[in-house]
């Protein structure tokens, strides 16, 4: 969301022991930065999308300080972790993240959604 680094740390849905990857970030620095209004409107559409290859936001909540958003724990890393770490994808996996990726354009386009 809007290029920044967000802490993450890993926590378990108590009556499902799902685990889940929680973001959080200050409010006073979203306030500081004029970014309060844009950030809460991300949350607002990404909950509203849900698709196997995309990072889903199952949760979020906000206390005094922060703000928190709940999504999928991607325990191997995501696409760019693999990228940036220069990761060899074998000829096979790159057809199958082409495939993936295409999908999760295709449903991206049919909700509506543009993206920088």
């Amino acid at each position: 969301m809007h290029c920044w680094i967000f802490p993450v740390c890993i926590v378990q849905k108590k009556d499902s022991g799902n685990l889940f990857a929680m973001k959080y970030v200050s409010r006073n620095v979203c306030i500081g930065r004029g970014a309060l209004g844009g950030v809460l409107k991300e949350v607002e559409l990404l909950a509203s999308l849900e698709h196997p290859f995309l990072v889903n936001l199952w949760f979020s909540f906000q206390d005094e300080e922060d703000l928190f958003m709940v999504c999928d724990l991607l325990a191997g890393g995501d696409l760019r972790y693999h990228l940036q770490h220069q990761v060899e994808f074998s000829e096979a996996s790159v057809g199958l993240l082409v495939c993936e990726l295409g999908s999760a354009l295709d449903y991206l386009q049919k909700q509506r959604v543009v993206h920088r």
